[in-house]
């Protein structure tokens, strides 16, 4: 398959953001819109092995990682644990250090849709090694549905049962009982509203009907790249829940009428 063809499947499974950049034979830097959460690219490269293809990060997801935690930290415990989950759930290999992933029968905008959610969810153990202020966001976030949703209509933490039995693309909140369901994420982080983007992008590939709402518990806080990809993928959005509660109810009670 020719670089032409390799960014044409690119583009069409994840999105028209995708760079493809020729580094010599059989070999390709891939420049996708997702980022670490300081604002720096993901770095992926694409490499013909014999008659086959794959993905590599050439072991730079985790060289980042050793920037706050130390390399032992990642082989044991809880970061272990999500590092190993993530390989599992997405196919990707650990070759000391460099994450591959082999592109089976050239299906290239999968594996890259699928390798890109393996670095971010592995950068994942970053948080484990930061002081987080806790936030009532997602407890005054589920309080408010709760009031306004009848809750034969609501489902928290829905995941579609038959199109991923795994769990992998999470909706914080599912309104049914009208023609197209609503899913409602709550955001107060980068990190979640990437994980979001990424999820809606799912439902649209798998054909699914449904709009959404996005409700940030500070939209200011969220990086730029991070906003402008979930605008992309997003029916409506609010910049925070305290100021904004009684036009988010009317927004709710005209998406789920009928």
């Amino acid at each position: 398959m020719n670089g032409e063809r390799i960014v044409t499947e690119f583009r069409r499974k994840i999105c028209r953001q995708i760079e493809v950049m020729p580094e010599g034979i059989g070999r390709y830097r891939v420049v996708t819109p997702f980022e670490f959460d300081d604002g720096d690219g993901l770095v992926i490269v694409l490499k013909q092995q014999g008659s086959g293809w794959l993905l590599t990060d050439e072991a730079h997801t985790f060289m980042r990682l050793t920037y706050d935690i130390d390399k032992a930290d990642l082989h044991q415990g809880t970061r272990q644990k999500l590092i190993s989950n993530a390989l599992d759930m997405f196919g990707v290999e650990d070759h000391d250090g460099e994450l591959v992933m082999p592109v089976p029968d050239e299906r290239f905008g999968d594996a890259l849709f699928s390798f890109v959610q393996a670095v971010l969810r592995i950068f994942d153990v970053n948080y484990l090694s930061r002081e987080r202020v806790l936030s009532t966001f997602k407890d005054d976030f589920r309080g408010f549905l709760k009031e306004w949703i009848p809750a034969e209509r609501r489902v928290f933490d829905w995941r579609d049962p038959e199109a991923d039995p795994q769990g992998n693309y999470a909706v914080d909140c599912r309104v049914n009982g009208s023609e197209r369901p609503l899913f409602i994420y709550g955001l107060a982080s980068d990190h979640q509203t990437n994980a979001a983007t990424i999820a809606i992008h799912q439902f649209e590939r798998w054909g699914k009907q449904f709009s959404t709402l996005g409700v940030f518990e500070d939209q200011e806080k969220i990086a730029r790249k991070v906003l402008a990809r979930f605008t992309d993928v997003c029916d409506r959005q609010y910049s925070s829940l305290g100021a904004n509660r009684e036009r988010i109810e009317t927004f709710i009670n005209q998406a789920v009428a009928g």
